[in-house]
């Protein structure tokens, strides 16, 4: 398999995900998820995927595709369209999968991964990571990261479009 097939094969759908998802809890592999828009990877996206990663063995990333991300973020979101911002994020060792989803929110995706391990910024309380309780149900942990101080891409676009 050359590096760009490599890259391409951890962007699955759904059923493509289940299959992977079997072969590794036959493997006793520990699945860690996390998701979100990951609109402009920075540096504090990448620590924070590097750190969810540690976590376990394998980590999958929900990822917003573009409807939901204009909902979440507003017009002119997102800046790179799913397939780009897939690219970007497989093209990184620590990502083992990514799949997207169109809901508001991610809890389809989480109900049928059922993480080990899932992880969410530290902009959020337990109580308000949508799936904690199922994951927590099936004996899976709630992970909570700090963000890198100074990175987020709202604060990032702001930069550019002051330079402009």
């Amino acid at each position: 398999m050359n590096p760009r097939q490599a890259i391409d094969s951890k962007i699955c759908s759904t059923e493509a995900l289940k299959k992977l998802l079997a072969v590794w809890r036959l493997q006793s592999q520990t699945v860690v998820f996390t998701n979100g828009c990951f609109d402009v990877l920075h540096r504090g996206h990448l620590e924070y995927l590097a750190e969810a990663a540690s976590l376990g063995n394998k980590l999958v990333i929900g990822l917003n595709e573009d409807l939901s991300v204009t909902q979440l973020k507003g017009q002119g979101r997102p800046v790179n369209p799913f397939s780009d911002r897939a690219l970007a994020l497989a093209s990184l060792h620590v990502t083992d999968a990514i799949c997207g989803f169109s809901e508001d929110t991610p809890f389809e995706l989480i109900r049928q991964v059922m993480p080990d391990v899932l992880v969410k910024g530290g902009d959020y309380t337990e109580e308000q990571i949508v799936g904690a309780d199922l994951v927590k149900s099936a004996g899976g942990r709630i992970a909570i990261i700090q963000f890198t101080e100074g990175y987020s891409t709202t604060s990032f676009l702001d930069k550019i479009r002051k330079s402009d």
